[in-house]
């Protein structure tokens, strides 16, 4: 099977902005982009994207998830990397047009379409570090996709690290340079303790991993960063906590340290997760700090996480009532 987020449709739908206004989005070949080698994207990293699912239920039908979330989300990064501003009802139109087109493809569960929006600067000008794109191209991918962990999803191995993912006040938004940013400590950890990815937290403040948020399970509370610009706003995230209040369980989102992770992380019954829109939601079974490694409540995968997962899975796949309007049917 083909690794995941390899595999797309032959078609993606695509608007350009110049002039001061948006083209009539248009349904393009994948491989039609053409750059020049000044644009602003290649230079300057004005780039965002957006990662959500469609899924199809039991009856045929195929639903998004979350998608006004997600272009909400999309337009706060355009604004922030300074991206000519994004027309909400254009790019949830260009998403359900080619979700629809291609939804012979959508997997059945537990696979979807992965759905990738994308806006990057295309003025051609080595000259504007300090300005602007003033052209842009918006395109949605759309990418046939199994389960994240096929073979299920062992708990992972974090190493805390005492640097943050990225700028500060980048944080926020969903763009490629943050990702970059993160990869080099990622791949050290993996060559030196064999960690699955690194927990960035920065003068001790536990913030998340390179690629998904961070979630401490301690009985019924969950413990998790306040929402700031330091870190990504992730839509699972905010999934999961809405489904743990849903059960009455206590929802903390604050500042927790390292010491106070470490401390209550290694108590019976304690769990940690990763929340993402890949991963769903994957549980931690291993800390690392300073040469010492700390297994989560005893390193093993927990009920409680298997259980959320399950919860928004079962939404998601139409199992469950969508009791907060969080999916838009497709067709």
């Amino acid at each position: 099977m083909a690794a995941f987020g390899t595999v797309f449709t032959a078609e993606m739908m695509l608007a350009e902005y110049s002039n001061n206004q948006w083209s009539e989005p248009a349904l393009v070949p994948v491989n039609s982009i053409s750059l020049h080698p000044g644009a602003h994207v290649l230079h300057y990293a004005s780039t965002c994207f957006e990662g959500l699912k469609a899924f199809r239920h039991s009856d045929g039908s195929i639903h998004i998830f979350r998608m006004d979330k997600n272009v909400a989300r999309l337009q706060q990064s355009s604004d922030l990397l300074a991206l000519p501003k994004v027309d909400a009802a254009m790019l949830r139109q260009m998403i359900l047009d080619i979700v629809k087109r291609y939804a012979a493809d959508v997997p059945n569960p537990p696979g979807s379409m992965y759905i990738r929006p994308t806006h990057i600067g295309t003025e051609a000008s080595i000259g504007k570090a300090a300005a602007p794109s003033l052209s842009s191209l918006l395109y949605v991918l759309l990418s046939p996709v199994g389960d994240y962990f096929a073979g299920g999803a062992k708990p992972l191995r974090l190493l805390l690290e005492d640097n943050a993912r990225c700028a500060p006040h980048m944080g926020m938004v969903k763009s490629g340079g943050n990702y970059a940013s993160a990869l080099q400590p990622i791949m050290k950890a993996r060559a030196a303790v064999q960690a699955d990815q690194v927990l960035f937290c920065p003068h001790g403040d536990v913030q998340e991993t390179g690629a998904a948020n961070f979630l401490l399970i301690d009985g019924n509370e969950i413990i998790t960063k306040a929402l700031d610009a330091s870190f990504l706003h992730g839509v699972t995230r905010d999934s999961i906590l809405t489904l743990a209040r849903d059960r009455g369980m206590k929802v903390s989102e604050r500042e927790l340290t390292v010491d106070e992770l470490l401390e209550r992380a290694v108590k019976p019954g304690a769990e940690a997760a990763l929340s993402g829109t890949a991963a769903v939601l994957t549980p931690v079974g291993t800390l690392i700090h300073n040469g010492r490694e700390y297994a989560v409540g005893g390193g093993v995968a927990g009920t409680t996480t298997a259980s959320l997962r399950q919860a928004l899975n079962d939404i998601q796949w139409g199992k469950a009532a969508d009791t907060h309007g969080w999916l838009t049917k497709v067709c």
